[in-house]
């Protein structure tokens, strides 16, 4: 039957894409972050579900197309054009807009597929109908990953269809019902991959229930409550000057005092709240940037914010970006938007799109961690970037060996090459520092010229600084890591 073949291909790969996308193992290896990796999959996920989707149809349009059944033929080449559709738009980078088009398209498809081909008979009942559980199971777990009222109505609206469907033998007056002989091995087929999918699907639901909730309900409540912070870590140039900072996140609970990125970013990104927690380090951001353009020692410095996969490919980001920057009444060109390659790799196009909106306000980008990733020439050159960095494992290797020397000379070369400002983090030597200023790099980052600290420590270095002093380094407590996003 026509139906097993399509449904198959859209709704087992999704079934599994959500479970990925909810359920991330913590612990994987990748240089990519959890969120990265997780937005990657989905997107490949979905678009491979698309090319399946477009490949069945077109498969059984012909059969049907040979058997001289153009109604039916008809109704898979609509669908083919559905699964374009929904392709195109992933490529375009409205994968949120795709899944809604493509849930909502099945639905209305399966509904009038039922109506229209498989009206039950006194041998052979209705089966179509059973798929509207596997989508209704779908909307939830969409809405699971990302809540949404729109994705509660589209499950209601399954199951409404399926119990109407269940309980009536109602087609339509002009229906053209699939020979039985078809439908007699399609019953079993159908049966049979809508039950798989319905158990894949209330697994993965398991999954996201089991998951330990304490940290990451924790984590939503942080915001509300104000527990997060920013520390600032000082960017120097090849004078030593302070020109700006890195913003790292912090977490103050209320109970367990400060705990380090390392403890609670990585369950960040599992549970999907780094869109949450992005907006609210934007916003501070902004709001810093805004109290330092009160102060002469301050106002020249540019602030540098980490952007994460899941937060950078909302498709309302560019716009959210740009109401933060004009509600706080910043000068744009002070903040600075850093990328890591994992979020660029995929869907260059929009990506450059919404790089480019915000560059034309004045906003910056910086490539962070460069060369740990996808690093490619070809997308390099491409990409509306002022700033590469140097990850901080390079320049631990710079003096260890010969190649480890070469890479990061190379790295910088060419990143004066293609008209960059090159900034290397991790510095924790003077012999580093040294080292990278014969190289030519632009600008120097890490605990050599200061570890993160709170906003009015931060500040009172770099007042001394201006005046002349010479101020030891600030620690931070509890600093383990740079990382916040």
């Amino acid at each position: 039957m026509p139906c097993s073949g399509w449904m198959q291909a859209r709704l087992e790969v999704a079934a599994v894409t959500c479970e990925m996308n909810l359920a991330e193992p913590l612990s994987a290896p990748s240089t990519a972050s959890p969120a990265d990796r997780q937005s990657l999959r989905l997107i490949f996920a979905y678009e491979t579900a698309a090319i399946l989707i477009l490949a069945v149809s077109l498969f059984w349009t012909a059969f049907f197309a040979s058997r001289q059944q153009w109604p039916i033929a008809a109704a898979d080449l609509l669908l083919a054009g559905l699964a374009a559709a929904s392709w195109a738009m992933i490529r375009a980078g409205s994968l949120n807009s795709a899944l809604i088009v493509s849930e909502v398209t099945l639905m209305i498809f399966t509904v009038c597929y039922a109506l229209m081909f498989d009206e039950p008979s006194a041998d052979i009942p209705r089966i179509t109908h059973l798929y509207l559980l596997v989508i209704a199971m779908l909307g939830y777990i969409n809405h699971l990953r990302r809540r949404s009222a729109f994705q509660l109505l589209v499950t209601a609206a399954c199951l409404v269809g399926f119990i109407v469907l269940s309980s009536t033998t109602y087609a339509f007056p002009f229906a053209r019902t699939i020979p039985d002989d078809i439908r007699a091995g399609g019953i079993w087929v159908n049966s049979i991959l809508a039950t798989a999918m319905l158990c894949g699907g209330i697994y993965a639901i398991q999954k996201e229930f089991t998951r330990p909730k304490g940290l990451m309900l924790d984590l939503s409540n942080a915001v509300r409550n104000r527990e997060l912070r920013l520390h600032f870590q000082p960017q120097v140039d090849r004078t030593g000057q302070i020109i700006g900072a890195e913003a790292l996140m912090r977490w103050q609970h209320p109970d367990r005092g400060l705990i380090p990125p390392n403890d609670f970013i990585p369950a960040a990104e599992a549970a999907g709240l780094m869109p949450l927690l992005g907006g609210w380090a934007l916003a501070e951001a902004c709001r810093t940037l805004s109290q330092w353009q009160d102060d002469p020692a301050l106002a020249r410095l540019t602030l540098a914010v980490n952007v994460s996969a899941s937060q950078f490919q909302l498709e309302d980001f560019e716009r959210t970006v740009l109401g933060t920057v004009r509600r706080h009444r910043i000068d744009p060109a002070r903040l600075k938007l850093e990328l890591t390659e994992s979020v660029i790799v995929h869907a260059l196009a929009p990506t450059v799109a919404k790089m480019n909106a915000l560059r034309a306000i004045g906003i910056t980008f910086a490539l962070d961690d460069f060369g740990t990733g996808y690093s490619s020439l070809s997308y390099l050159r491409r990409l509306p970037v002022d700033q590469l960095k140097i990850d901080r494992s390079f320049v631990q290797e710079s003096l260890e060996s010969d190649r480890g020397g070469a890479l990061v000379r190379s790295i910088v070369h060419l990143g004066i090459d293609l008209g960059f400002v090159v900034l290397a983090e991790g510095i924790e030597t003077s012999a580093q520092h040294a080292f990278l200023l014969e190289c030519g790099c632009h600008e120097f980052q890490g605990y050599h010229f200061g570890r993160p600290v709170d906003a009015a420590a931060f500040a009172d270095h770099v007042r001394q600084a201006a005046a002349g002093g010479s101020p030891a380094l600030l620690p931070a407590a509890n600093d383990r890591t740079r990382r916040s996003a």
